[in-house]
């Protein structure tokens, strides 16, 4: 399923119309991107939690000439599913 999916799965079972729709789950994309860029997490009860974590420096290897690169530390965004959507996708 993509966006353009959601939103229409979404309008049909609420009866909003698809503008609107993509207005709000946009809206809603857009509070969880700057909630983690703040360095908070978003925590959905029953759904799971986004949060952001620190991945160290590192080295590795170009695949192509085998030749060392450094990787510099990076934030990353995760997403931990929680036990109602476990239960439900098993």
């Amino acid at each position: 399923m993509n966006k353009n999916d959601l939103i229409a799965a979404v309008a049909e079972k609420t009866t909003v119309q698809k503008s609107e729709v993509e207005k709000i789950i946009d809206t809603t994309l857009d509070i969880i991107t700057s909630t983690l860029k703040g360095g908070n997490e978003v925590r959905l009860v029953g759904f799971g939690t986004f949060v952001v974590t620190t991945r160290k420096a590192g080295t590795g290897r170009n695949p192509r000439t085998g030749e060392e690169i450094k990787i510099p530390a990076s934030r990353q965004p995760k997403f931990r599913a929680g036990k109602q959507l476990k239960d439900a996708v098993n």
